[in-house]
């Protein structure tokens, strides 16, 4: 069984960064062209094999880690599995700006897969757009260490997520590291971000339409790592889902109840979900089971009958988001 971190339930201290002293670190210019080792020339290679061609081998100017800027055909590229889902609207604007400017300026990121293809952990939208612009290639820097796409979530800002995409990404990525060493969910704190989106994710897979953002504050107030492999993880996820979705369906139930007594409000689900919230105050904080059994009781002592509109009213400042 997943064991949380004793430290979960406590707010980290940010740490002040030691002011880095100008050009003080990282390599010079001169000094990122030089004989790339063995192995990236043989990656090169298998790029051209491929059907691409290796632009440029160089080593970034902050770590010193060799890359590969290559061109691809366009069929050579696939997201990645743990890619957030695509915007529609977001594919439209990029599409139209790179048609207008009629130039590819922003190579995505890429890394070879097993299967010989190559996959993008940072571009699906630059991808998508090109891909509608009947594009034959696209340009990307091809990272030599796959691993480095599995911690790569946390730059990836090609598209500000909501919170279903966000928790849809971080869920995706959790199950495809299972099969890359299965390592510990808390080593991951920095590329997941919030413990919560792990449970959210997997309420997102089970109910597309479910309401995330009613129930992150409380969440965030509940949820911790675990210090266990993320084999383990995941399924303890998928079961805390299972109860989060049956907390839902009572907050449905009594929306529902609440419209038939004539309440009609965009806030009623807002208001149902503050009611039920065992854990308000900026400083409360609880287990999650605890916290769901309690809201589980509430629902059922909830009586409708007893809310007038003007509570409801009052409750429009609420606010129920992330």
């Amino acid at each position: 069984m997943a064991t949380r971190k004793k430290t979960a339930s406590k707010k980290k201290r940010a740490s002040r960064r030691k002011k880095v002293e100008a050009k003080s670190k990282g390599l010079g210019a001169s000094e990122l062209s030089a004989d790339p080792p063995d192995d990236v020339r043989a990656l090169a290679a298998t790029v051209e094999e491929d059907g691409g061609t290796a632009l440029a081998c160089y080593r970034d100017p902050l770590g010193g880690h060799w890359q590969i800027l290559v061109s691809l055909p366009l069929d050579r590229v696939q997201p990645s599995v743990f890619q957030r889902d695509l915007s529609d609207t977001h594919v439209k604007k990029l599409t139209a700006v790179i048609d207008r400017l009629d130039r590819f300026l922003d190579p995505i990121i890429l890394v070879r897969t097993e299967d010989g293809r190559y996959s993008t952990p940072n571009g699906h939208h630059r991808f998508a757009a090109m891909k509608k612009l009947g594009a034959k290639a696209i340009t990307g820097l091809l990272i030599p260490d796959v691993s480095v796409a599995y911690q790569i979530l946390a730059l990836n800002t090609e598209k500000s997520p909501n919170l279903k995409d966000r928790s849809l990404e971080v869920i995706r990525l959790a199950r495809a590291l299972v099969d890359l060493g299965d390592p510990v969910e808390s080593e991951f704190e920095l590329q997941f971000e919030d413990p919560a989106y792990l449970t959210i994710g997997c309420c997102y897979e089970k109910r597309a339409r479910y309401s995330g953002s009613a129930y992150h504050p409380i969440l965030k107030k509940c949820e911790g790592w675990f210090d266990d492999p993320m084999s383990e993880c995941i399924p303890v996820r998928e079961a805390r889902a299972d109860r989060l979705l049956a907390v839902d369906d009572e907050v449905a139930r009594l929306v529902t109840a609440l419209k038939k007594k004539g309440l009609d409000s965009p806030y009623l689900k807002a208001f149902v979900v503050a009611r039920l919230n065992p854990l308000r105050g900026p400083k409360a904080a609880g287990e999650f089971d605890e916290t769901v059994d309690k809201m589980l009781d509430r629902a059922q002592r909830f009586d409708p009958a007893k809310i007038e509109a003007s509570q409801v009213t009052a409750s429009a400042g609420y606010g129920g988001g992330d």
